[in-house]
């Protein structure tokens, strides 16, 4: 009797044009988030490295914007939706691999239903974004050389390994930690490849491609890590921390996913199901639970942010799937249809608040309307950009300012929006006045822009949901601040933020900042 339902393969196919057609119309409606416009500034000026990450992110912006010919929300986070598809279908082989078609299948779905896979890396554009693919990738060489003994020996695929663990350390350097898991796997089960040449190649090629990283921070004095460490510093401990990193994980991972995670694996502990062949969950769990367990640690005595552990919950995707294949469901099974259902509606409902909801869900005072309210990341700019052009021409005819007035930003944030969206309708030159630890990437940028000189003019803007002290901030510098204009955003008219423009009249003393 011929079968009527289609392959697991053409289900995938669908799958992935489904949710990538979802993420396209989800892209277009949202404005881009506090990161994303920060990650954008990767892409303005390319590098070997960068003040907080490596440099992956700024090349996958660069290629999906053609070359910065092409800017919009939509081209900024087509990489994100591709990449997500690609490491879907990289899933889905390991899966087949190491167990059947129809496991497959269910990885593809747990990896499309995870928020932080599905949503966080998967449409937004983060460093995380094009580094899912290469560490699904990865984890499917790996699964080829352990579990199909023929393929140990073919050097090409110890060489791919190493290339691949080496560019998802050009994501995040935290990519590193697939070797760290392999390697636990290797002294676990196969300690006889540490005779075998070809794993040592592969180690030499992922230090290779680590090159750009440490020549970029031998220029600046490793400034790189000095940050990150200063993040880890804590000695004390801090349960709440911990609580809070565990939670968010439960969050960013899908709360019914996560559940169906730990239910998989506690199914697994009880000797449930099995898998066909001996030390898959072995390489599982080595790729998964030490990565989780290290930044829980960190979390005792450091803030975290849950986004850090996502990629080592992609294992247990695997596991996951593989105990509801050994549950004999026929169809697919009711906990990934919820999963789906849950994400879909979460996506719709998110992304109405963001355009429509007439309140901010952050603070209600005056003197920081809106702050904590995450909808504001992702709404207003467009709209408060038009009317800051509005402003800016008008003083520029009546010679209210110099023509040539710089905006001036004290942070990353809303420096990063700013950049994007403003400066560029204004047709004004951004620089960033701060530490180098408020503003970040912009303090390269500032090297290659035009530089402030004795006299100019300069505006400043400060959201109502970012407040600072401008007279603190700006006054040793130029001889007078006028008194603000006021910008309204409006939501489905209701008030949600103000934005407060300051012009800052005659540069009397130049900061040290843009000295070089």
């Amino acid at each position: 009797m011929r079968n009527n339902f289609p392959s697991y393969s053409k289900k995938l196919g669908l799958l992935i044009l489904i949710t990538m057609g979802i993420k396209l119309i989800v892209a277009g409606l949202l404005e881009l988030g506090n990161d994303e416009v920060y990650y954008w500034t990767y892409a303005l000026q390319l590098d070997w490295n960068h003040f907080d990450h490596p440099p992956m992110i700024g090349w996958m912006i660069r290629l999906t914007t053609i070359n910065l010919h092409w800017v919009s929300e939509i081209s900024l986070r087509l990489g994100s939706i591709i990449a997500a598809s690609i490491a879907t279908w990289f899933l889905f082989l390991t899966a087949k691999l190491i167990a059947s078609e129809k496991a497959g299948w269910y990885a593809a779905l747990i990896y499309q239903a995870s928020i932080y896979t599905g949503v966080i890396a998967g449409l937004f554009i983060l460093p995380d974004s094009p580094q899912m693919p290469i560490w699904t990738a990865a984890l499917y060489c790996m699964a080829v050389l352990l579990f199909q003994p023929e393929m140990e020996k073919k050097t090409a695929i110890w060489i791919l390994l190493g290339a691949l663990i080496g560019l998802a350390a050009l994501c995040k350097v935290h990519g590193l930690y697939l070797w760290v898991g392999f390697g636990l796997s290797m002294l676990i089960f196969r300690i006889k490849w540490l005779l075998n040449y070809r794993f040592y190649l592969a180690v030499f090629i992922t230090l290779l491609f680590l090159i750009p990283i440490v020549y970029w921070n031998i220029q600046y004095d490793f400034i790189t890590y000095k940050f990150h460490s200063e993040r880890v510093t804590h000695t004390h401990l801090q349960w709440d921390m911990l609580a809070r990193e565990i939670a968010g994980e439960f969050a960013y991972q899908n709360p019914i996913v996560f559940l169906l995670l730990i239910t998989a694996l506690i199914a697994f502990i009880r000797k449930r199901f099995s898998f066909s062949k001996k030390n898959i969950a072995t390489w599982l769990l080595c790729m998964s639970l030490p990565m989780i367990l290290l930044f829980w640690v960190i979390a005792l005595f450091n803030p975290t942010l849950p986004h850090w552990t996502g990629p080592a919950y992609i294992p247990l995707y695997l596991l996951a799937a593989v105990y509801l294949e050994q549950k004999q469901i026929r169809a697919t099974p009711k906990v990934l249809k919820i999963a789906i259902s849950f994400l879909f509606i979460l996506l719709i409902l998110a992304t109405a608040i963001v355009r429509f909801s007439p309140i901010n869900f952050g603070s209600q005072q005056k003197e920081n309307y809106g702050e904590y309210c995450p909808t504001l990341d992702l709404s207003g700019w467009k709209d408060f950009s038009i009317a800051y052009t509005r402003l800016v021409a008008n003083d520029r005819e009546h010679h209210t300012m110099n023509d040539n007035s710089f905006l001036i930003v004290p942070k990353w944030f809303p420096g990063g929006h700013l950049e994007f969206y403003t400066a560029p309708m204004a047709m004004q030159t951004l620089i960033a006045i701060g530490p180098l630890q408020d503003i970040h990437k912009f303090a390269w940028l500032n090297r290659d822009r035009k530089k402030l000189q004795i006299g100019d003019d300069a505006y400043t803007i400060v959201p109502s949901n970012l407040p600072i002290d401008v007279e603190k901030q700006y006054g040793a510098y130029f001889t007078r601040i006028l008194a603000p204009e006021l910008i309204i955003q409006i939501r489905n008219r209701g008030m949600v933020r103000y934005f407060k423009v300051y012009r800052l009249k005659g540069c009397k003393k130049i900061p040290m900042e843009l000295i070089h």
